[in-house]
């Protein structure tokens, strides 16, 4: 799997040289496809306090998994 980040400009750019194509097979029509799409996983990187919950996990004796499961339910801080 490839992994390429553009600017907007490059994505329009790329996006107008496949549809100039005559006739999209397969693979060029599911390459515009996810072009279409990969602006909808332009997500910023998530950012955690590993610290507070790591020391939740351990106050409340459970996994770490579960201090951000919670969180990302509750959308609020830890409280450790």
């Amino acid at each position: 799997m490839w992994v390429v980040r553009l600017t907007d400009k490059q994505l329009e750019v790329l996006k107008a040289m496949l549809r100039s194509q005559p006739q999209l097979g397969p693979a060029l029509s599911g390459a515009l496809e996810s072009i279409e799409l990969a602006r909808w996983d332009d997500l910023p990187d998530a950012r955690l306090p590993w610290d507070e919950v790591a020391k939740a996990a351990a106050q409340q004796g459970i996994s770490e998994a579960d201090v951000v499961w919670d969180l990302a339910g509750r959308g609020r801080r830890v409280e450790a």
